[in-house]
């Protein structure tokens, strides 16, 4: 039972983070082409915390993190203010108003590069090769392998994983040695 909670913890998390990231794309945007963000929200339901800055935006963190929006000045929505409709959305040209759209999806697409980057430059720790079980009469038994042992090399060729020493095995086995 608690595998399947942190299961669901860490998807309600991963789902939080990529619905941030991507809410925060298009409010970024909306702000640097003159749309006025009226609220940046994070999750369903009732709101756990909100915050208005100095630009007038309401920031809210809902109680289910499964999805979000960024709620633009716009007269599709409401009527708009004289002084304002220069901000408004549905005023802006259409390359701005294409910007904050792509905004989103970009942003997750940036996120997904960053990941992976930080992934190949740090490395991902591969299962160290440790003889498990070692049956009769099997060619790991006659080369004296016992349960617990640790591959260090093949042929000669160290190895740091099992990934490894499949890879160094291999040739071998295509020979039929």
């Amino acid at each position: 039972m608690g595998g399947v909670l942190w299961s669901v913890g860490a998807f309600v998390v991963a789902i939080g983070v990529l619905v941030s990231v991507h809410e925060f794309g298009h409010f970024w945007v909306a702000r640097r082409v003159g749309v006025k963000v009226l609220r940046f929200s994070v999750g369903f339901g009732r709101p756990l915390w909100r915050r208005v800055d100095r630009h007038g935006t309401e920031f809210v963190i809902a109680a289910l993190p499964l999805g979000g929006y960024v709620k633009m000045l716009d007269e599709a929505e409401a009527p708009v203010a004289d002084d304002e409709q220069h901000r408004a959305f549905n005023r802006k040209p259409v390359w701005a108003r294409m910007a904050v759209v792509v905004a989103g999806p970009l942003a997750n697409l940036l996120l997904a590069w960053l990941f992976y980057w930080v992934m190949f430059m740090v490395g991902i720790q591969g299962q160290r090769p440790l003889v498990g079980e070692v049956l009769p009469d099997t060619p790991a038994a006659v080369a004296g392998f016992a349960a617990g042992d640790s591959i260090e090399a093949v042929g000669g060729r160290p190895v740091r994983s099992w990934e490894d020493a499949t890879l160094a095995l291999m040739p071998a086995a295509l020979d039929g040695r």
